[in-house]
């Protein structure tokens, strides 16, 4: 059975990339290389609270940057994550207050949100802002656990608490098929809350397990599903809400399954994949040379990774799937901005979720081949 892990992948490429620099770790949590032509610049970030002073981060399987209370398996037991994580602090509304003229006054209707553990203040709120504890904003997930076997995979606080994190696998993985290819697809269940109002609470399905602040943005921007809660006095009924269509997100997982099942069971030809490719980048009759070398550039290098795709996974409209989203994701050019690594522009474009309209599109038109 192969498996496409991408917290694997971005680990591997993570950590080799941290090794070739010479990366150390900051106070603030960025890690700058110490040798080579990149010395001095930053080439990565953690983004964990140190304010207790450890990583909060509890998580079932190391990550690249080597932080954090690592519980091999993991465990089932909320109440040891929120510890491990360093996120079992409450958060307070305290008025906000000002100095003038030799005396204190008090902001109408605004209020810092404090940490009862450290004293920080972590934003600024209006009057109708609820605070959504960890306990509070995790125990709907509990259900799932209960019902489904689920372990926490990780949970952890970025920002000095302003944003807190807890991932779970969904139990069954995802394999595409089954008795067949039997490729294997991990998925998990985020929940990310923010104290400082700057997002609403949000969980999402994704096959990002959460580690760092990297991991949360590729988390947030490659769901497949998503709930969000306001943080308003009607908060507990939208987490109810979310704890009844919880079932969806393996409902999600099998339809997922079923779709690229049907892909992979669906012969493609050479042609075909051509056809496919042109469709996805149209060249206009009058596009210029330098236009016309960038399509014969880019056909020939998705030819040859879906010929390459087709050794493992057949010639099917699966590989071709396969063979695009890896071009976009691993291969296509980009142009990193002068304080930016390829690599860094290559996160960004997969953070701001640039190319998924295209794999979308691709998705739907090999869909309208299967069988």
């Amino acid at each position: 059975m192969s498996n496409h892990d991408v917290n694997q992948q971005f680990n591997q490429r993570r950590s080799a990339l941290m090794a070739a620099a010479g990366a150390s770790r900051r106070s603030d949590g960025t890690y700058a290389a110490t040798v080579g032509y990149d010395r001095g610049e930053v080439i990565g970030r953690d983004g964990l609270d140190t304010s207790l002073g450890r990583a909060a981060l509890y998580t079932s399987t190391p990550a690249w940057h080597g932080l954090g209370n690592v519980i091999p398996g993991g465990t089932t037991d909320i109440d040891s994550v929120l510890k491990l994580a360093g996120i079992s602090f409450q958060v307070e509304k305290r008025p906000a207050r000002y100095e003038w003229a030799g005396g204190s006054r008090v902001m109408d209707d605004r209020w810092i949100t404090v940490r009862d553990d450290t004293g920080a203040a972590l934003g600024t709120v209006g009057g109708r802002y609820q605070v959504l504890q960890q306990r509070e904003i995790f125990t709907f997930l509990e259900d799932l656990v209960a019902e489904h076997g689920v372990v926490w995979e990780s949970a952890g606080a970025l920002r000095g608490g302003r944003r807190v994190f807890v991932t779970m696998q969904i139990p069954a993985s995802v394999i595409i098929d089954r008795g067949g290819l039997d490729d294997e697809v991990k998925l998990f269940v985020v929940v990310v809350n923010s104290h400082d109002a700057s997002s609403q609470a949000e969980a999402v399905v994704t096959p990002w397990r959460v580690v760092c602040g990297n991991t949360e943005r590729f988390a947030l921007a490659d769901a497949r599903s998503r709930w969000s809660i306001r943080h308003t006095s009607g908060a507990l009924e939208n987490l109810n809400e979310a704890r009844r269509t919880l079932g969806l997100t393996v409902r999600y997982a099998a339809s997922f399954e079923t779709e690229e099942t049907a892909l992979a069971r669906t012969n493609l030809a050479i042609d075909q994949f051509h056809q496919l490719v042109a469709g996805l980048w149209p060249l206009d009759e009058d596009a210029s040379d330098r236009a016309r070398t960038i399509a014969t550039n880019r056909h020939d290098r998705l030819d040859a990774m879906f010929r390459s795709e087709t050794e493992r996974a057949g010639r099917t409209a699966y590989a071709a799937e396969r063979a695009v989203t890896d071009y976009l994701d691993h291969v296509a050019p980009r142009r990193p901005g002068r304080t930016m690594t390829e690599e860094i522009a290559r996160a960004t474009a997969l953070i701001e979720g640039t190319d998924d309209d295209l794999k979308t599109k691709a998705h739907q038109k090999l869909m309208l081949l299967r069988r």
